[in-house]
């Protein structure tokens, strides 16, 4: 059966799924995912809650599904996934109940892709080192923050425009750097223009 590494925080899982924080940690809280606790590095320090891959693509499905769903359901639900593939999500067909076949290709295509090809690019775009930045991420081979990036794209440029300022990134690196920003909030973010600084 596949298995999938513990891998994703919540919020990470929430981003690549399209699901509110909530809907992650309400299935935590039901124990219908399972987080493992791992030592934290960088700037956020502390235990991180990770999720394995298979979360992204339940979560989808919860904002997909119509149905109202008892934590069994629920647990049965992600059991299927768990031994799915990420290619085979694009073509699968999970029976929940009798006559209750959810149609997951079509509710969610290729959500386990997605996820899993931002797993492969955040381990290798993105570094976190404390002797680079005082451990708070960047892009891989920069002192340029994934808060940077992020900041930049908030206040109205494109990918595009970070590409022509930094023609030896790729595009690749740049969206990572958005995702996992946007998924890993800095907290107690000061106002202003705090990214101007940052690269």
């Amino acid at each position: 059966m596949p298995t999938s590494s513990e891998t994703l925080s919540p919020r990470e899982v929430a981003e690549l799924s399209g699901a509110p924080k909530r809907v992650v940690e309400k299935a935590i809280e039901e124990r219908v995912l399972t987080a493992r606790v791992r030592p934290s590095r960088g700037a956020s320090r502390g235990a991180r809650r990770m999720l394995p891959t298979h979360a992204v693509a339940y979560a989808a499905l919860i904002m997909k599904l119509d149905l109202k769903l008892t934590p069994a359901h629920k647990r049965r639900l992600i059991d299927r996934l768990r031994r799915l593939k990420p290619s085979e999500v694009r073509t699968a067909r999970v029976e929940l109940m009798p006559a209750v076949e959810i149609d997951v290709g079509r509710l969610i295509g290729d959500v386990m892709d997605r996820a899993e090809h931002y797993r492969a690019a955040r381990d290798a775009f993105i570094a976190v080192d404390e002797r680079i930045k005082g451990g708070t991420a960047v892009i891989r081979g920069t002192r340029m923050t994934v808060y940077a990036v992020l900041g930049r794209i908030e206040h109205g440029e494109s990918v595009t425009d970070i590409l022509a300022d930094n023609p030896d990134l790729s595009r690749a690196a740049i969206e990572t750097a958005i995702t996992y920003a946007r998924s890993h909030p800095l907290m107690g973010r000061p106002g202003g223009r705090p990214w101007a600084h940052a690269e």
